[in-house]
């Protein structure tokens, strides 16, 4: 049986209040910067890494200038929770915090979210709509998947950024709006930018200030706080009391890579809760999901034992109307570089036999043309593998 870890007799009840508060065994909040991160209504941001002081630091400079945030980092980095920490702790708190999900609302009705429409603009427009910039007046708009822009709106999004002005589709006049922005995206911009998925202009003007979030594999230290903090939370909400958690799960917690990150773990702490019957926090460990490279290994792997079967069935011959191209439905020359690729020497003592004019003429894998030559058999209807 697992050796449960205490933690609520150690830990004292946490401030619900507090921002930024870094939780260990030791002491129930550690602030990151009590005078910068501290006070009623901040975003509860869990960890004691350096990698996620990085992170806060960054967030300290930049808040307070109202220059333009790019956020990058894999789903379920805490995206939205840094921008939204950006805008509690700039000059304009007190303004509105709108988001926007760029990935979420439809292309053809995103320019009306973001800019607003007037009555009779297109069809269905049956009223006025006011656009998430003009909401966003004196506050921080966050856009939120930014890498899902269509191409058309990004213009007028730079446009935006650049004069601080647009018009409501339907209606010539310019309405003027004070607003920061700040973007999010778990996709590569640049490589966008040079694939002409992204507007190059609106890429340099977006990442005025970027800030990169790390993955939880790369944060380890932090997952015995967050799920610490989790297992709190919902054992209030559902009117649940763990004494402990085993020491054994949150072994396997902090062992786990979670490639959907602090989103992952928090469901997955979630489901644990409502599954453990006792004052002890366990359960089933999650397994591994393949990642892509293990997807490409066994693709390749099960191309390279299709070939080889068909390979075996048409006797080693490759190319003619009965070999193991045609078999397969592909060019001979295709088969053949996939052959290469895959490292498919078939056996070194097998012979390939392609139909030449009038005859058949033998090829043992791995023989070149030269010692073809020597042998006098003429290059007619032979093909080479290079073992």
């Amino acid at each position: 049986m697992a050796t449960p870890a205490k933690w609520t007799t150690d830990v004292p009840i946490l401030n619900r209040f507090a921002s930024f508060g870094i939780e260990d065994g030791a002491s129930a909040k550690v602030k990151a910067d009590p005078h910068e991160f501290s006070g009623k209504g901040l975003p509860r941001i869990i960890g004691d890494s350096p990698a996620l002081r990085r992170v806060l630091a960054m967030v300290r400079l930049v808040a307070p200038t109202g220059s333009t945030v790019l956020i990058s980092g894999e789903t379920g980095t805490g995206k939205e929770l840094i921008a939204e920490a950006i805008h509690k702790c700039s000059d304009r708190p007190k303004g509105p915090f709108v988001k926007v999900n760029c990935a979420a609302i439809p292309a053809g009705l995103l320019e009306s979210e973001l800019f607003g429409h007037e009555r009779g603009a297109f069809t269905g427009a049956v009223g006025r709509n006011i656009g998430r910039f003009e909401r966003a007046n004196h506050g921080t708009l966050f856009l939120d998947e930014i890498g899902d822009l269509p191409l058309e709106l990004q213009p007028k999004l730079l446009r935006v950024l650049q004069e601080k002005q647009f018009e409501r589709l339907g209606n010539s006049a310019t309405i003027h709006t004070d607003v920061r922005v700040v973007c999010a995206t778990n996709r590569n911009l640049l490589e966008m930018v040079n694939e002409r998925q992204f507007r190059a202009d609106l890429f340099y003007r977006l990442s005025v200030f970027p800030i990169e979030l790390p993955p939880l594999r790369e944060r380890p230290e932090d997952i015995r706080l967050l799920v610490h903090h989790f297992a709190m939370g919902y054992a209030a909400r559902m009117g649940r009391r763990f004494t402990s958690i085993s020491e054994g799960f949150m072994e396997g917690l902090a062992q786990h890579t979670w490639p959907g990150n602090i989103r992952e773990l928090q469901n997955f702490v979630e489901r644990s809760a409502i599954l453990s019957t006792g004052a002890v926090l366990s359960g089933s460990l999650p397994e591994p999901i393949p990642t892509d490279s293990s997807k490409s290994n066994a693709l390749a792997e099960a191309q390279r034992a299709l070939i080889l079967q068909v390979l075996e069935q048409a006797e080693g011959v490759v190319g003619g109307s009965n070999g193991a191209a045609a078999r397969l439905g592909m060019r001979r020359t295709t088969l053949i570089y996939k052959m290469q690729r895959l490292g498919i020497n078939h056996r070194q003592n097998s012979v390939l036999r392609m139909p030449g004019v009038g005859e058949k003429r033998n090829l043992k894998l791995g023989e070149s043309l030269s010692t073809l030559r020597e042998r006098k058999e003429g290059p007619a209807g032979l093909v080479h593998l290079p073992g």
